[in-house]
């Protein structure tokens, strides 16, 4: 369809101006009513979060997302783009992409004055029509809104009253489109001051023109709780103009977790890489761990980044030891976990408790209560006995026998897969006891269960573990202080 470039043919053609708001609405319910997903990518948000931006959308309000870091609230505010039109008409040449039919500007009027319908018309894609800032301290008003630019006046001779010599910010500029801006109690006091006008009564004031533009923008904002208290405040005024105020949150079960981190990681290598299912639900089980923690700062959180950091980095630890000993498949252990610490240690900001204990001693801690939760809630069983909760472990006293006769059972990272293989099977009772009681269905999830049982019964106590570098050693507790001694 051949778009028309003037305003003559524009208007022949039927073309209805409407708000941004009643645009983004209008295809808002085209979607709902053929059923189509409003947000792709966003996992776990169906009954909470996105109902309440539908509602927000279809009453034509600004709104705020609030919640921590990590929960998509930028990738949320980026797709309302795929609720504008494709394309949408402006005045030729005008910098606040003003509607043919409904001109702001001195200088756009004075053009469809002299033009009349012969005023040429561009097409501006939807995608143009977002904007988005980062607020930070310093950020200013002439950022945001716009100010006097005298290079301007002084190179086309104007004088400093004349409108022309105004320097548009980015908020009208992108007037007939969105406007976001994420962690909005990082701009200062006086910043957030400049907004109320744009929120209340659509329009801007530039220093002392006795101007008022008339601005048609969808505002949409971002923010941390930590903010208020940490590094500044969203003020009473702008809180009471921003419509709607929507409330994020982390996946509510661990399979919400393991559908955004399989969504986000990057695991085309150029190598098979096998992750088991075990190790994948073990990442988000410590991203549950980190975030119910004493040692961590809850007020922070724990990004969604860091169970997606976690998998790519147990992706390279595997890839890297395929590569250095020639295997055509790269597979991926339990010890893995735990050489993969970088994921972990820059994702977690430590309460004061955790600062004493450190940064790594906590994130293997994480590991280690991920690991233990996994096992005890698949192989553990118990019982009460009136306020005592007795465990059960006899099922695996023929491994902690094997490991009390003084035998050792040595990982190292970088291990080929034979040798890998050849030491779990040594570990005596381990293969029979993980075969009847996980039920593996191949070779593969076989060894990697009988990795997961031993680290498991370490994490219980019943065996005992020291890292040597890049290598693992268990043993049983009697034979680990017999080492410390003879060391």
């Amino acid at each position: 369809m051949k778009l028309p470039m003037t305003l003559g043919a524009l208007k022949a053609s039927g073309w209805q101006d409407e708000s941004v708001k009643d645009e983004m609405r209008r295809n808002l319910i085209a979607k709902l009513r053929t059923g189509e997903v409003l947000f792709p990518g966003i996992v776990g948000y169906e009954k909470t979060v996105v109902p309440q931006v539908v509602a927000a959308i279809l009453a034509k309000h600004d709104f705020l997302l609030l919640g921590l870091r990590g929960q998509a609230k930028t990738r949320m505010i980026r797709q309302l783009v795929t609720l504008l039109d494709d394309h949408m008409p402006i005045v030729e040449g005008s910098h606040l992409n003003e509607s043919p039919l409904r001109p702001i500007t001195r200088r756009t009027r004075n053009l469809l004055d002299k033009h009349g319908d012969a005023t040429p018309i561009s097409w501006i894609p939807a995608a143009s029509r977002y904007h988005e800032k980062l607020a930070t301290p310093d950020v200013s008003i002439a950022d945001l809104i716009g100010d006097i630019d005298p290079i301007k006046a002084v190179s086309r001779k104007l004088d400093l009253s004349d409108e022309e010599v105004i320097h548009f910010g980015i908020i009208p500029r992108s007037n007939r489109g969105i406007f976001a801006i994420n962690e909005l109690p990082d701009l200062q006091a006086r910043i957030q001051v400049g907004l109320l006008n744009i929120l209340e009564e659509k329009d801007i004031q530039i220093r002392g023109f006795p101007i008022r533009l008339a601005l048609d923008v969808a505002l949409v904002f971002t923010a941390n709780p930590e903010d208020y208290t940490n590094r500044g405040n969203i003020i009473t005024p702008l809180k009471d103009r921003i419509d709607a105020q929507i409330l994020t949150h982390y996946p509510t079960n661990i399979r919400e977790s393991q559908l955004i981190t399989e969504q986000e990681a990057w695991s085309d290598r150029g190598i098979e890489v096998r992750v088991e299912p075990i190790l994948r639900e073990l990442v988000e089980q410590i991203a549950l761990e980190a975030r119910e923690s004493d040692f961590v700062d809850k007020a922070s959180g724990v990004s969604a980044r860091m169970g997606i950091s976690f998998l790519e980095t147990l992706y390279s630890i595997a890839e890297m030891r395929a590569h250095r000993h020639g295997e055509k498949v790269a597979i991926a252990r339990v010890g893995d976990l735990f050489q993969a610490l970088t994921a972990l240690t820059g994702k977690i900001e430590l309460v004061h408790q955790g600062e004493q204990e450190g940064l790594t001693n906590v994130a293997i801690h994480l590991i280690g209560k991920g690991v233990k939760e996994a096992f005890n809630s698949r192989f553990v069983g118990g019982h009460k006995k009136g306020r005592d909760k007795k465990t059960d472990f006899s099922a695996f006293q023929p491994i902690v026998d094997w490991f009390e006769a003084g035998n050792i059972l040595e990982i190292d990272t970088m291990t080929p897969h034979e040798e890998y293989a050849k030491l779990l099977g040594g570990v005596g009772g381990l293969r029979d006891v993980v075969a009847r009681m996980a039920k593996p269905g191949n070779e593969m999830e076989h060894l990697l269960m009988m990795e997961f049982f031993v680290e498991g019964l370490h994490q219980n106590f019943l065996l005992t573990k020291r890292i040597l570098d890049a290598r693992v050693r268990y043993t049983d507790a009697v034979s680990y202080m017999m080492n410390e001694l003879t060391d």
